[in-house]
């Protein structure tokens, strides 16, 4: 199944999604919004129903929404500095092997992703920045930044057998 809507007037977010059929069923998602905070939630909550349908990551879908939430909110906040005239793409894999992708893209400048310590603060303690990514990094398995610091690849698999 593949196809375009949209799916809401008020946000001017658009998804698209296709079910590949092969060992296992496969969920993608292609999406973007605008460089908006009113964005977020009501993409969110269209995703993570699609996504908890998938059942890739069951048990895992608070970790995931709140990651997905942080990267979009850096997005729009940080990366695109809530310019009306720039989007954020998602991209979401949901697939065999259980576990879930998903790819923040902003068209702003980027950061220097390498300031970012272990922990996920920024080097200067005094700076409000790097919480986010610090939520990102703990409920994901795996989280780092490419194109500059505009991109965001986040990857979760599901615990305990789950699935």
């Amino acid at each position: 199944m593949s196809g375009m809507r949209s799916l809401s007037p008020a946000t001017d977010s658009q998804l698209r999604f296709s079910k590949k059929r092969s060992r296992s069923s496969v969920l993608e998602i292609d999406s973007w919004m605008p460089s908006k905070t009113q964005a977020i939630s009501p993409l969110v909550d269209r995703l993570m129903m699609l996504i908890q349908g998938s059942q890739s990551v069951l048990g895992e879908e608070f970790g995931v929404e709140l990651a997905l939430r942080e990267a979009l909110n850096n997005a729009v906040v940080h990366g695109n500095q809530e310019d009306p005239g720039r989007k954020i793409h998602i991209r979401c894999r949901c697939g065999p092997g259980n576990e879930i992708s998903i790819v923040v893209t902003d068209q702003g400048r980027g950061f220097d992703f390498r300031k970012i310590v272990r922990n996920g603060f920024t080097s200067d303690p005094a700076a409000e920045h790097g919480r986010g990514i610090q939520l990102m990094k703990a409920f994901m398995d795996e989280v780092h930044f490419e194109r500059g610091g505009s991109e965001v690849h986040m990857r979760k698999q599901a615990r305990n057998g789950a699935h």
